[in-house]
């Protein structure tokens, strides 16, 4: 299974050092269901916001396109930029409008369509393929009416699959197209936008072509047209890249993304550190750095106080911020907390998700109330906080495409524990006490006994305090920066020309 230059497989030492060469000239438009700080879910809104930021940063012209939702603050909304955005949807003329901002650090337009986008939550509707459809038409008229043609559209995850397949199509039909190419990032391939293949008429895909595209074993799969008609394919890690190839991470698609594999790069997203820097960071009560570590007992002091917990600052801290589901590995912290607490230290949690998981919980704090902080919901100001105090953070996933908040921690010089998966795998290393490398501690089989025995290995190394601050240092001084994923990124858009 192979990633990354073997893309450029076939052409000449002369055509590809010309490629990449090539000047940062690129216009690049990135198309997301979501973008913080205009919307969020998950990952995908975090990357969607701070990508276009980044790439302008390196001297791309860059751009993102994402809906308006009901959920969007009026405040990013700076002004209308398109008033009549008709849109020729399901046979009748559908009047959006754009709105305009850099509330993100780059030129933002925000698509609104009330009827379709204006809901109690961004997703978990029957007709979300409907309404992510629409978002590709729109985003691509509003492409044509805005200016010159974008030489990279970059599209993330199923719901811009649809737009692959009409630039596809209009690449052989107008001029003002010819010249783009599409870039498909995967952030998830567990979520791939099913809906009947009866439907594509409606929503406009009528040719044989799009048929093809989209079809796979009876219905329709958006996921699945992206990844079959894009230039060039990324995810979100290394690792990721080539997990996606198996039957076990695929999810039924591993057959293309291996067919695919000479146009699919891994590329780790970035921290976008003006938001995630124990330095600047003005949710903590005191900041810090590699440099200097003095402000991060403070934050500890801070959190056992937010959580009503002992002032003991010299007993370890292990915290969890995430969603409470299977994917997240929480049958593993269920299983090893006794032994958490058992290893003389605190356990603090920030989730939400699936009631048993939070009902666990809630049985823990009550069991152990001295000990255990539990806030059930998300709050980011307090994720913030939970970072800077905490000494170990865990992250036992089933599976994980990138994952974040370990290079958070990493940041906060809190020490990632975390299971060998996608990206998690490609930023933690294990820390070797004897030459003084790593910056965490992971292992591989999914399995509650082997995440007990990092607990453990991390509580002994944490008994030497001038060992664990090197440990600290390690983490904080690496550069997980978006704009270095940028500059990986822009190879990428380079690549797709070749």
């Amino acid at each position: 299974m192979r990633t990354g230059a073997s893309a450029l497989r076939g052409l000449t030492k002369a055509a590809i050092r010309e490629i990449l060469e090539m000047q940062s000239f690129m216009r690049v438009a990135v198309i997301s269901s979501e973008a913080v700080p205009y919307s969020k879910t998950g990952g995908l809104g975090d990357v969607a916001g701070a990508l276009p930021k980044a790439l302008k940063q390196i001297g791309v012209d860059s751009l993102l396109i994402t809906p308006c939702y009901w959920q969007t603050k009026g405040e990013f909304l700076w002004q209308t930029a398109i008033d009549d955005l008709w849109v020729n949807w399901k046979g009748r003329p559908y009047r959006a409008k754009a709105f305009y901002s850099e509330a993100n650090g780059s030129p933002t337009f925000l698509i609104d369509a009330p009827s379709i986008f204006h809901r109690d939550s961004i997703y978990g509707y029957t007709e979300d393929h409907e309404r992510f459809a629409f978002l590709s038409r729109a985003a691509l008229l509003l492409l044509e009416r805005i200016g010159h043609a974008p030489d990279i559209v970059h599209l993330n995850d199923w719901h811009t699959g649809f737009a692959a397949v009409e630039i596809a199509i209009l690449r052989r039909q107008e001029a003002f197209w010819r010249g783009t190419r599409t870039v498909f990032s995967i952030h998830n391939m567990a979520y791939q936008g099913a809906f009947g293949l009866s439907q594509l008429p409606e929503l406009g895909f009528t040719s044989q072509f799009a048929r093809n595209s989209f079809a796979y074993d009876g219905y329709a799969s958006a996921m699945k047209a992206g990844l079959e008609t894009s230039d060039m394919l990324s995810t979100v890690s290394r690792r990721y890249a080539l997990e996606i190839q198996t039957p076990e991470f695929g999810h039924g698609l591993d057959w293309l993304t291996r067919r695919r594999a000479n146009r699919l790069v891994g590329i780790t997203n970035g921290v976008d550190y003006d938001v995630w820097n124990p330095a600047t960071d003005p949710e903590l009560p005191a900041h810090f750095s590699a440099d200097s570590l003095e402000g991060k007992r403070e934050c500890k002091r801070v959190l056992l106080e937010r959580f009503g917990l002992p002032n003991d600052l010299d007993r370890p801290i292990y915290a969890s911020v995430t969603r409470l589901t299977a994917q997240k590995g929480i049958e593993l912290i269920r299983h090893a907390a006794g032994e958490i607490l058992a290893a003389d230290a605190f356990f603090i949690a920030l989730g939400s998700g699936e009631a048993d998981a939070e009902r666990f919980l809630q049985t823990l704090r009550d069991y152990a109330p001295t000990r255990v902080g539990v806030y059930v919901g998300y709050n980011e100001p307090l994720a913030h906080l939970i970072e800077a105090g905490a000494d170990m953070f865990l992250m036992p996933s089933k599976f994980e495409p990138c994952g974040l908040n370990q290079m958070y921690s990493l940041r906060y010089g809190t020490i990632p524990i975390v299971r060998a998966t996608g990206g998690l795998d490609d930023t933690v290393e294990n820390w070797d006490a004897v030459s003084g490398t790593g910056n965490g501690f992971k292992f591989r089989d999914f399995s509650s006994d082997r995440l007990v025995e990092k607990v453990y290995e991390a509580r002994l190394a944490y008994a030497d305090k001038e060992g664990w601050q090197h440990l600290q240092r390690n983490g904080m001084l690496i550069d997980n920066s978006w704009e270095n994923a940028a500059r990986h990124y822009n190879d990428l858009y380079k690549m797709a020309f070749a």
